[in-house]
């Protein structure tokens, strides 16, 4: 295939496309705006490949989304762009409404015009592959269930309500214009390359640091972890397995409350580093509770049992594997997030292109 990936220079992005490039013969068209979160420098390991390319591209630009769809006549297109960060969302939502819902409208119009004048054969093979989150079920606190892919939506943040928004525009495109699509909903992702905003990089490298471990309230907010190379199995068995206008629901059957989750880390990292920063004997001692994030969904579960029974893709990492994993690469990759907390990576986005 030739597949045109939206976002590929993120987190879960360029996990897809080093899986794609490594794992099997497609060619793959990165579009990314390189904002904040976006690293070229994630995708160092597949960057000399003859089937990668890249363009700096919003998704809100229809005109260049056009030029890319003509040029690269894609064969499926998997949309990862999106502003992700909850508490940015809080601080600040209009970007996440113009990426994550003009952004997804423009990209599927784009996709529309570009599938309408392909041949009858090419139109029953493409695929246009919506990568969401669970954040769109809304809060599990409470009961003991799981979300499934019939789950009513409750998003609580600008950023969940603007995913839950893109998937409802997805389906509407599929309904009313036979646009071939797919839906994932994800848990949380950690792993390597992980932007360190987020709560498990973040904890590694403050704890290296010596800096204090922010954990939300008690740190009883329940999380379903999914490693993000399981994840990005998962999306490539969709894209060429999946059934046009099913939902899979991609969990990694790790439910764990982030305070647990931030003593694993530290228990590792006290297992690991030998020389510790001055005055500390354990980096639990670092942990330090803050005040909770104003509607703070208290519990996330996913039901994978779709996908595992109708694709076969089950995960294959447990979180004591993946979270071991994580750390050691945060322990041996020092020169990547130094250049992220520095913001070296971002020199890489002066119009960089391949």
């Amino acid at each position: 295939m030739k597949i045109l990936v939206t976002g590929g220079a993120g987190f879960i992005g360029s996990a897809v496309v080093r899986n794609i490039i490594h794992n099997t013969s497609d060619d793959v068209l990165i579009i990314d705006s390189l904002t904040y979160a976006g690293n070229l420098e994630s995708l160092e390991p597949v960057a000399s490949n003859s089937r990668y390319a890249f363009t700096r591209k919003n998704i809100c630009d229809r005109t260049g989304l056009d030029e890319i769809f003509s040029q690269f006549q894609p064969d499926a297109v998997m949309h990862l762009a999106a502003e992700s960060h909850v508490d940015r969302s809080i601080d600040g939502p209009s970007a996440f409404i113009e990426t994550n819902i003009v952004g997804t409208y423009t990209l599927l119009e784009a996709t529309r015009a570009y599938w309408s004048a392909l041949s009858h054969d090419k139109k029953m093979d493409f695929r246009f592959h919506h990568i969401s989150t669970d954040e769109v079920y809304g809060d599990l606190h409470g009961t003991d269930e799981l979300f499934v892919e019939t789950t009513p939506y409750a998003p609580s943040s600008p950023y969940s309500a603007s995913k839950a928004s893109s998937d409802h525009l997805v389906r509407a495109w599929h309904r009313t214009y036979g646009l071939p699509i797919i839906i994932t909903n994800c848990s949380n992702n950690y792993g390597p390359y992980h932007f360190p905003e987020k709560l498990i990089p973040l904890v590694i490298l403050n704890a290296l640091a010596g800096k204090p471990l922010p954990v939300y309230g008690e740190g009883l907010q329940v999380r379903d972890w999914l490693y993000v190379e399981d994840h990005a199995r998962a999306l490539y068995e969709v894209v060429s397995k999946g059934e046009v206008g099913e939902t899979y629901n991609i969990g990694g059957n790790n439910e764990r409350r982030n305070i647990d989750v931030v003593k694993t880390i530290c228990s590792i990292l006290d297992e690991l580093i030998e020389h510790k920063p001055d005055g500390i004997t354990h980096f639990a001692s670092l942990i330090t509770h803050v005040t909770d994030r104003p509607g703070h969904d208290m519990r996330y579960a996913i039901d994978a049992s779709k996908i595992a029974r109708d694709l076969g893709w089950k995960p294959q990492e447990t979180f004591e594997s993946g979270i071991r994993k994580t750390v050691e690469w945060y322990l041996a990759n020092e020169e990547w997030w130094q250049r992220v907390q520095s913001g070296a990576y971002a020199g890489e986005r002066l119009g960089l292109s391949k």
